[in-house]
């Protein structure tokens, strides 16, 4: 099997690495799992990274990122504990779900890296014109008992319209939800409908860009069991930080 994508796809002429942010569990009350993000070889941010990428280029650069960010993980994860690793692909980057998804397979299976361990998310901020393709994408990754995900919920293309089409395994609220949400009455009534949402359709939902401490109580009170953001650890240069335990006062779960 073969696509578009693998035989008319450009090498990199750049190097590249990951660095690692935790997800915190505040119903377990520990790490549930680490996002990976592109990083320059030296550490360098993202966007430096992302201007390299040409057109003839995404297609390589989204696989890539892929086999990183799993012989990364599978060194750094300590043996024997659960945690999940999150990637981030580029559904536009994607021509035959099952074809596309070879590398990633072969690499999982070479580090001995568990497919239930890894979860694919796509940003709703890269406007998405085919969702029947999105759909089938979602579908094949399901298959081998991956997770799925959409990033930067709220405030990206597509909305509440996404959750028709397909609904993935979770969601992470953007930031912009998020910030201020303690003194903002209407963030709190949108996540209010987020969370019932969610709910009816069997999603789960992780709060992302957390930052202060007022924000992290009225998640979790509102019963937002996942979070990820500079409150709790920033990303790590291909290391594990670790999180401030003084960052997670004890706060009561929500209903």
């Amino acid at each position: 099997m073969a696509c578009n994508g693998c035989s008319t796809a450009s090498k990199l002429d750049f190097d590249f690495s990951m660095a690692f942010q935790p997800i915190y569990d505040a119903a377990a009350g520990r790490v549930w799992g680490y996002e990976a993000l592109v990083r320059g070889a030296s550490g360098e941010g993202a966007y430096e990274v992302l201007s390299k990428v040409s057109p003839e280029q995404k297609y390589r650069f989204d696989q890539d990122c892929r086999v990183k960010a799993i012989e990364l993980a599978s060194r750094l994860f300590p043996a024997g504990e659960e945690l999940m690793l999150s990637i981030n692909f580029m559904p536009k980057a994607v021509y035959e779900p099952a074809a596309c998804l070879r590398a990633t397979l072969n690499t999982a299976r070479r580090c001995n890296f568990p497919m239930s361990s890894i979860m694919f998310e796509f940003t709703e901020n890269e406007e998405v014109s085919d969702t029947a393709h999105l759909t089938n994408i979602i579908t094949e990754y399901r298959k081998h008992g991956f997770t799925t995900a959409v990033d930067d919920f709220g405030a990206g293309h597509a909305g509440l319209g996404l959750l028709v089409d397909f609904q993935p395994d979770l969601i992470k609220i953007d930031m912009k939800l998020v910030r201020g949400i303690d003194t903002s009455p209407a963030r709190q009534a949108v996540l209010a409908g987020i969370i019932g949402i969610a709910r009816e359709l069997g999603i789960t939902l992780l709060a992302e860009g957390i930052e202060t401490e007022a924000e992290f109580r009225v998640l979790k009170a509102a019963g937002i069991r996942l979070f990820q953001g500079y409150w709790f650890a920033k990303p790590a240069f291909e290391a594990l930080p670790e999180v401030r335990m003084d960052a997670l006062p004890d706060v009561p779960a929500g209903a």
